[in-house]
């Protein structure tokens, strides 16, 4: 449903659970918005439920049992009279027929128009509709009708036109699902197949494409917002490169490799590329950063994202907040000269697993002690006797610092990682510490190959404590001082007391 302006949010749903959902529930209450969580069996006794104002129970543990039933939301939004419904991010957040079916019963869906979900959730779709607004893309071939390769003879053809090495890639997802990176042609047979049958299983769908391979990218994404009075703006870029099986487990803003005239020529784009399709709302432009600084347009995620944080962290802008605020009919409260960029922030996803195969470690949380202190935010779905469940992503937390500087924002997470106590299940923490020390990642020299490239420096169990993280803090910033690039801002903004001059938002 859109939202006339004046329209005034009373009861927020929140179709989702975790830390998204306590997220969403903290920016409601400060808004003197009521919340309704809704939780499978799993999550009968999750911190969500605990902390809404109400609670909907809508199934078996299963995802496909509850939070990706659209009927259970609808119901559970009837039940209990709420008027908004905040998707969070995964389940059903790009789902266009969940928006359409909130709008049709009259409640306002905290997003996108469905026509914006569908035109950019399609990859082939996507690329199509950026490319008539001039934004570049990965020199490619979305199949004979546009929609994908109905065979693989006909995707090798393409292929060979392209050149080697290629990514085949699922239509219709993301999150690595139904990729495959292909540098040979003996190769492409089991890669399109493999593929088909990822893409299949995770969106019901086995169309794949074809883009050139990139080698050496990294992985830079855009912030944009946009509003029902025709402005669009974008909050700058996070550089979301480091990654396990293209799932990002590290980012930073700004980028290293970001200089201030390729920061305002990517942010053009990704304002062309929300505007081509209709957008409104919060969304992030993601691209392909190739080496000699040529971008490429990868795909648009029709929703807040994951490393959120570290965007309000630099802007002071709280997303959350503006999300409500636009799908109230409100104008977006500032320009794009209007938003400040201060210092820089760097977000780790604390996940219960194994850091070294990278496989879910569930259980139950037997002791959590998280870090705190100046400028560390730790966004949380669980506490002490939680269970991280085999039913959802093992997140147990984002952590999020910001500093004056990148080297500030690394000696500090450092700091945090070190604080930081889980009991009960394995964590990746020690992976984080070793990250964070390496000094190709302390020169902001890295792409998405980084994790692979240094696996016997950075895959080890062991966390950094006492006196070895003495040493290691110490070269920590010895390294970044030697290998210190241009200041992120002003000598008179980097030693401002606070992160931002002053709120960006909405004060009711």
């Amino acid at each position: 449903m859109k939202a006339r302006a004046g329209t005034q949010i009373r009861k927020v749903l929140i179709a989702n659970r975790g830390e998204i959902a306590i997220r969403v529930i903290r920016s409601c209450r400060e808004l003197g918005i009521r919340t309704v969580a809704v939780y499978s069996d799993a999550d009968r006794g999750a911190l969500h439920v605990r902390s809404a104002d109400e609670a909907v129970h809508i199934g078996p543990s299963a995802a496909r049992e509850s939070y990706l039933v659209l009927d259970k939301i609808l119901g559970a939004c009837k039940q209990t009279g709420a008027d908004a419904v905040h998707p969070g991010y995964g389940f059903l957040s790009e789902r266009a027929e969940f928006a359409e079916a909130l709008a049709a019963a009259g409640i306002v869906f905290i997003g996108p128009p469905p026509a914006a979900i569908r035109s950019m959730g399609d990859k082939t779709t996507a690329r199509a509709t950026v490319t008539r607004a001039g934004v570049p893309v990965v020199p490619g071939d979305n199949g004979p009708e546009g929609r994908g390769f109905p065979t693989s003879a006909l995707a090798l053809e393409a292929a060979r036109k392209i050149g080697f090495p290629v990514m085949l890639k699922a239509a219709a997802g993301g999150g690595g699902k139904g990729m495959r990176l292909v540098a040979e042609e003996p190769k492409f047979e089991a890669a399109y197949t493999g593929a088909q049958r990822e893409a299949k299983s995770a969106f019901g769908d086995d169309a794949v494409y074809l883009e050139k391979a990139i080698i050496g990218p990294r992985h830079v994404e855009v912030q944009v917002f946009a509003d029902t009075h025709g402005n669009v703006v974008h909050l700058y870029e996070r550089d979301c490169s480091i990654q396990r099986r293209h799932q990002k487990v590290i980012e930073e803003s700004p980028s290293p490799a970001v200089d201030e005239g390729l920061r305002q020529r990517m942010g053009q784009v990704a304002v062309a590329a929300a505007k081509s399709c209709g957008y409104v709302g919060a969304g992030t432009i993601e691209f392909l950063l190739a080496p000699n600084k040529e971008f490429y347009f990868l795909e648009m995620n029709t929703r807040l994202q994951v490393e959120h944080p570290i965007t309000e962290l630099v802007t002071g802008v709280d997303l959350v907040r503006l999300q409500i605020a636009v799908a109230e009919g409100k104008p977006l409260p500032f320009t794009q000269a209007e938003i400040p960029r201060r210092g820089a922030a760097i977000e780790c996803r604390i996940y219960a697993e194994d850091a070294i195969r990278f496989l879910p470690s569930p259980g139950k949380i037997t002791l959590l002690r998280t870090p705190s202190g100046p400028n560390v935010r730790d966004d949380s779905g669980v506490t002490e006797g939680s269970e991280i469940s085999v039913f959802y992503d093992p997140m147990i937390s984002k952590l999020a610092v910001w500093g004056e500087t990148r080297e500030v924002a690394v000696q500090r997470m450092l700091r945090a990682l070190a604080e930081y106590r889980v009991g009960g299940i394995k964590t990746n923490l020690a992976f984080h510490q070793r990250v964070l020390v390496e000094p190709d990642f302390l020169r902001g020299d890295y792409h998405t190959g980084y994790i692979d490239g240094h696996k016997d420096k950075i895959l080890v169990q062991t966390p950094l404590e006492g006196d070895a993280l003495d040493v290691v803090l110490a070269a920590a910033a010895l390294q970044a001082e030697r290998a210190r690039p241009e200041p992120l801002a002003s000598p008179e903004e980097a030693t401002a007391a606070a992160p931002w001059p002053r709120a960006v938002g909405w004060r009711r």
